[in-house]
């Protein structure tokens, strides 16, 4: 697990907190494992505190404060671990790079890991109008980073649920849209990817929420990222990662199968191909 970039001195009361977890377990001589096991969580866990990945949480900072005899110290830091609201999305792309599953919710648009570059420069000029095409262009390309990950034929495991809106809102023009959705129907009949569209007529059953990703790894608990309008917000907390568990469950049930969603998306993306051509 990377170290937080130190290099110059902590610029935030998040990352002075990180480099404190990290300075004091090397001062008592404890690799990230060894701290792990004696606060009941893994190596992994703690690397992503000291890297920034994760928070740390109140109940885990008392037990530090035990382990390392200093008071109340931690838990006053970890108030400094608030849940971010991460625009540029970095914490979340870091986590999807060692995740073993993904477990996406879109309601109006194609997330980021399917988006084609001319469907996300859409959607990034149309939330940005008048700023610079340097800076919708480093928007993209981030995005564009990410779905790498899809070049591994197998990890991570993504399963991804799409409300019909999103076929039906056109992003970028007809032409655009087609090439989108066959973009995604390629992934799915390479058998990488599993699609499902929650149908209109599914009604509230089928409404989860903006955008909801549940990210799921090999040695560490699962978390949840949630979206809304120009704000975005990871959570680790059990209960609330059951919730959205829940939740997704519920929506997947009330969504087609695979299968028909699938017919439904190659049927969208010919209806858009024969629009761009008229």
């Amino acid at each position: 697990m990377a170290k937080p970039n130190d290099e110059g001195g902590a610029q935030t009361p998040e990352e002075f907190a990180r480099e404190e977890l990290r300075r004091h377990r090397e001062a008592a001589g404890l690799t990230q494992a060894a701290l792990g096991e004696r606060i009941f969580a893994t190596g992994s866990y703690v690397g992503q505190m000291e890297g920034g990945q994760r928070r740390l949480r109140p109940e885990l900072a008392a037990m530090i404060d035990k382990e390392f005899d200093t008071g109340d110290y931690f838990v006053r830091l970890s108030r400094a671990f608030r849940s971010k609201q991460v625009e540029d999305f970095a914490a979340v792309a870091q986590l999807e790079r060692v995740a073993t599953a993904i477990y996406d919710y879109s309601a109006t648009l194609v997330p980021g890991l399917l988006q084609t570059a001319d469907y996300g420069r859409a959607v990034m000029r149309g939330g940005n109008p008048t700023a610079p095409a340097e800076y919708v262009d480093g928007l993209c390309t981030f995005r564009l980073e990410r779905a790498r990950l899809l070049d591994d034929p197998v990890r991570p495991q993504l399963w991804v649920i799409l409300h019909e809106a999103v076929l039906q809102t056109v992003i970028g023009g007809p032409g655009v849209m087609a090439a989108q959705l066959r973009h995604i129907a390629s992934y799915v009949r390479a058998h990488r990817i599993t699609v499902q569209v929650v149908p209109f007529s599914a009604g509230a059953q089928g409404v989860l929420g903006s955008l909801v990703s549940i990210m799921q790894f090999a040695d560490s608990p699962d978390v949840t990222y949630s979206e809304g309008p120009c704000v975005g917000q990871l959570y680790d907390e059990v209960d609330l990662v059951r919730r959205h568990w829940q939740r997704y469950d519920l929506t997947r049930a009330a969504a087609l199968s695979p299968e028909a969603s699938l017919a439904r998306i190659e049927s969208a993306a010919e209806e858009y191909a024969t629009r761009a051509q008229t």
